[in-house]
Order: structure tokens, then C-alpha cells, then sequence
């Protein structure tokens, strides 16, 4: 058993692997009284005026309490953080850290605008941890690539994969958890599908590129796939696959 688990975990690809390790040592840290919160959370005025900004880093890896949603959390980042990574960004590490830090950027921004609006900077200001809007946003990226994926969830139902961002939405208003945070994925995870998928097909123009210097810091293996010449294929049909959530 312990050596499936070691196989499984070196088999992730290196982001979703190093984003899993990083959330879990925090949140145990946190719950052994090693790491305080208080030290973690986006607070933008220690981050201006005391110069700490690891917190602009560190509200993205706890995510509270290890309780039932923290286990349902790290399913969906070990799920579709790995999913993304290993198919639609497959030889494009440094494009998939680029969307991750696009989508920290975009959440942090949305948090810090908010907080100054009238009559919204009250909910704003309780919105102090991100790391659930990131994971959720990851979820809403991969629904977008994959909308035909039939899924079913927890047994009860099924639909498919377009739909999934609003079932686990509903999930979380019925057990009690924040719409905001589930929100504000959706926010930023439809802000980067926009960019990168929609408004390029509508101008020819791809706003969202991802800098040489990011690039530089991965070093990706060429996705190579070999073709016979002088033959034509015609395009796969799709097919309706089914997963469970």
C-alpha cells in the first residue's frame, strides 16, 4: 500500500506535485501549532507596509481546517491540477504555471478592489485564504477543455463535465461553505478561458502569452507525435467518456 501511494505521488507531474506537497505540509504544520495562520493570510497592509509578502504566496496553501472539505479540496487539486498538467498542458509546464499565476494575480486583485467597494468591502475583508478559488478555478479551466466528459457525482447523478463547475457550487451552498470563494474561481478560471481560448479564435490576437522568462525556468520535453506521410486522418469523434467525481 505504501508503495502504490510513493508510486502514485511520483508519478504527478511537477507542479500539481510540488502545489499538493507544499498545501499539505502547511495545513499539517498549522494543525500541530508548528506554522501560525495568522502569518499566512493576505493581509495587504503587513504586505505593503511591513514588506511581507510571502503572504501574497502563502493564503494560496492553507485551506483551514483538515476536515471533510479540506479531504474534498485535495481531491480536486490532486485530481484536476494533474489532469490539466498531464493533458492540456502536456510538454507546457511553464504555460501551466503561467495560468496558476495568472489566476493567483486575478484573485488577489479581485479580493484587494473589492475590499474598497461600498457596501461589498465587508465581504470582501472575510476572504482572507484563496487556496480553495485557485483549486476551484483549475476545476472550471478543465471543465471548459473537457464539456462532454459524462460525470457522476457521488452516485446520484449524472451530467457532463460543462456542468460541473455549478454542481460543486450548489454542493458547497448546501454544506455550508462560502458561494464567494467558489465564485471568485469561476471569476478568474472563465477570465483566463476567455483569453486564451475564446478571444483569440474572435481577433487572430493571443493577449495572454507566457513570458520568456517563465519559460526559462522549465525546461520541457517536445511532445512529438509520429504520422505516416502521404496520409490523411480524419478527425476522432468524440467520445463521451465517464468519471466520477
Amino acid at each position: 500500500m505504501a508503495q502504490a501511494v510513493e508510486e502514485w505521488y511520483k508519478q504527478m507531474p511537477i507542479i500539481t506535485r510540488s502545489y499538493l506537497t507544499a498545501a499539505v505540509v502547511t495545513n499539517i504544520g498549522c494543525s500541530l501549532d508548528i506554522i501560525s495562520p495568522h502569518n499566512l493570510y493576505l493581509n495587504p497592509i503587513l504586505v505593503v507596509k511591513q514588506y511581507q509578502f510571502w503572504r501574497l504566496v502563502t493564503n494560496f496553501l492553507y485551506f483551514r481546517k483538515m476536515d471533510l472539505d479540506f479531504m474534498f479540496h485535495m481531491f480536486f487539486l490532486a485530481r484536476y491540477c494533474k489532469l490539466l498538467e498531464e493533458n492540456s498542458f502536456r510538454g507546457r509546464t511553464a504555460d501551466f504555471f503561467y495560468m496558476l499565476l495568472f489566476g493567483a494575480t486575478v484573485l488577489t486583485g479581485i479580493v484587494l478592489i473589492g475590499g474598497m467597494i461600498p457596501y461589498l468591502s465587508e465581504s470582501f475583508a472575510k476572504i482572507i485564504f484563496l487556496s480553495n478559488s485557485l483549486t476551484f478555478m483549475m476545476v472550471y479551466v478543465w471543465s471548459k477543455q473537457n464539456p462532454f466528459i459524462h460525470m457522476s457525482f457521488l452516485g446520484l447523478f449524472t451530467f457532463t463535465a460543462a456542468y460541473l463547475p455549478w454542481v460543486l457550487l450548489t454542493f458547497s451552498v448546501i454544506v455550508g461553505a462560502s458561494a464567494w470563494v467558489d465564485l471568485l474561481g469561476m471569476i478568474a478560471g472563465h477570465a483566463y478561458y476567455f483569453l486564451v481560448d475564446v478571444y483569440p479564435q474572435m481577433t487572430d490576437r493571443r493577449p495572454l502569452r507566457t513570458p520568456s522568462f517563465i519559460k526559462a525556468l522549465f525546461a520541457d520535453d517536445p511532445v512529438v507525435v509520429a504520422r505516416p506521410e502521404n496520409v490523411r486522418f480524419a478527425p476522432p469523434p468524440v467520445e463521451e467518456l465517464h468519471q466520477d467525481i
